[in-house]
């Protein structure tokens, strides 16, 4: 999985498409640069890019978990896919997102690329700047998450 790093400013053209950051590029395999799957994100008003071998991945750890003959697991899919477009690099290396997914995270001209693990996170700048946790609330959080893991590495 890929470990996107970084959040960067975009510019937003009148199409809809927005140049990916040379920086998250870079970040990614050869085999994987340029197709990409893009919907609103579960939990924020903002758009996830994954990249096309993440998206495949996310969708194994659903299909294990999913029981299509049970109507809420059914309904749980329908909105997960809900929007969802695949998308690709052009020439230029700009994605065109889709309108309707602009408009679901009320987007204008800037845009604001967030790297996480295995996506990244696409805000309307404005929406994104206003994300504020204080440093002891960080800190707590960090605590509560952290809590008792060792490091697998040792």
């Amino acid at each position: 999985m890929i470990t996107f790093i970084g959040d960067y400013t975009c510019k937003l053209d009148a199409k809809g498409r927005v140049i990916l950051p040379a920086a998250f590029k870079k970040q990614m395999s050869g085999s994987t640069q340029d197709k990409f799957v893009v919907k609103k994100d579960i939990f924020e008003d903002c758009l996830v890019l994954y990249p096309i071998e993440e998206w495949e991945r996310q969708n194994k750890i659903i299909r294990k978990k999913i029981n299509p003959y049970k109507k809420e697991h059914n309904m749980f899919l329908r909105r997960f896919f809900k929007g969802a477009a695949e998308v690709v690099l052009d020439a230029n290396n700009r994605i065109l997102i889709p309108k309707r997914l602009l408009d679901e995270i009320k987007a204008d001209k800037e845009l604001m690329m967030a790297g996480q693990f295995g996506k990244i996170e696409i805000w309307a700048r404005n929406r994104y700047e206003k994300i504020e946790v204080g440093d002891s609330e960080f800190a707590e959080m960090a605590e509560k998450i952290m809590e008792g893991l060792v490091d697998e590495t040792e």
